[in-house]
């Protein structure tokens, strides 16, 4: 017969667990019960069990053990033949060796399966959560480098629809007496407003200076500034669809020097001129 102040009833984690977890039949829950009274270090181990146990309900959703599991298991334990040999204790306090030992007996897997099953459910759903997030990512990029190729080769098209256009304007500007003389070459398509120019053989522009191409119209208005430009070291320049106006017809083209900033009126003189 147990003592109160005598060594206290052993308790295992699987006993705790099922005890925190209130998986046991009502005698069983008894016994466990009577016994944590006497022993403070099982006491403090069952909060730190019920503790994890919280913890582990915020983050997944709990599942039931099946109906009717406890007591097909306690049917089972007793066709094995366990025995009872009960052990007074002090006062209305009655637990029995071979109810403690029933307890720690009992498995832990029938109990802790369904949470484990749900906790590594929560666990691949996190995981599969990421991988989506980052194929999404992926294909954010993919639509945008789509995008960038489409409107590179969108510009690409409209350069050789001027340049291949049979009614386009082709004009090489040119300077006298002056080997090798510069050149310039321009394609253009009035209906559209779209020129495209090269030149050649340029002399640097002075400090603060560039080169402007006019387009001359056809109905004597005033010249056209169509952009500034800077030749190369080697003396190539080239202007590729600037923003005009369409359906100005063009019955010439000229090049002359003006200020970094442009100008709206050419000044003279016109360095290069062609039409």
């Amino acid at each position: 017969m147990n003592e109160r102040g005598s060594n206290p009833a052993p308790l295992s984690p699987e006993d705790l667990t099922l005890y925190a977890m209130g998986s046991l039949p009502a005698e069983e829950m008894a016994a466990v019960a009577a016994a944590l009274r006497q022993n403070p270090q099982a006491r403090q181990e069952l909060a730190r069990i019920q503790d994890d146990l919280a913890l582990l309900a915020l983050s997944v959703d709990q599942q039931p053990a099946p109906s009717g599991s406890f007591a097909r298991l306690h049917a089972r334990m007793s066709e094995a033949g366990r025995t009872t040999t009960p052990n007074q204790t002090a006062g209305n306090m009655t637990t029995t060796t071979s109810e403690l030992t029933a307890v720690r007996g009992r498995s832990k897997w029938a109990i802790l399966t369904p949470w484990i099953i749900a906790a590594c459910l929560a666990i691949a759903c996190s995981i599969l959560g990421y991988k989506v997030s980052s194929m999404n990512d992926a294909l954010d990029g993919e639509s945008r480098l789509v995008s960038n190729l489409a409107a590179k080769a969108s510009h690409a098209q409209q350069v050789l629809e001027v340049l291949n256009a049979p009614d386009a304007q082709r004009v090489t500007l040119t300077a006298s007496k002056t080997p090798p003389a510069p050149t310039a070459h321009a394609v253009y398509l009035a209906e559209r407003g779209a020129l495209v120019m090269e030149a050649s053989h340029m002399t640097p522009a002075p400090a603060g200076k560039a080169y402007e191409l006019w387009v001359m119209p056809a109905d004597g208005a005033p010249p056209m500034p169509a952009g500034t430009f800077w030749p190369n070291a080697e003396g190539y320049a080239s202007l590729v669809l600037p923003k005009l106006p369409s359906g100005v017809a063009a019955k010439g083209f000229g090049i002359t020097m003006e200020k970094a900033s442009g100008s709206n009126t050419p000044t003279m003189p016109i360095l290069l001129s062609g039409g």
